[in-house]
């Protein structure tokens, strides 16, 4: 039995390393090369850099699993 995986959504923890640098709030996600963002507040950081997570992420899942598509099915 196949299962959606937004039926049942896999909750993960990644890890958001900030400073501030002079006027500027610069961050990585320490797990996902490419996630980082630079901002002026922390607030708009933390939010910049879950966006660029999601939509990374989001990325990663389409392009991975395209060439596959019709010889498996995702199940949790």
């Amino acid at each position: 039995m196949a299962t959606n995986a937004s039926e049942n959504p896999v909750i993960a923890e990644y890890t958001a390393v900030i400073k501030q640098d002079a006027s500027w709030w610069i961050g990585w996600i320490e797990e996902v090369p490419g996630v980082n963002c630079q901002e002026r507040s922390r607030e708009k950081l933390l939010d910049s850099l879950k966006t660029a997570l999601r939509e990374t992420l989001q990325k990663n899942r389409r392009s991975s699993s395209r060439p596959l598509r019709r010889q498996f099915m995702r199940a949790l």
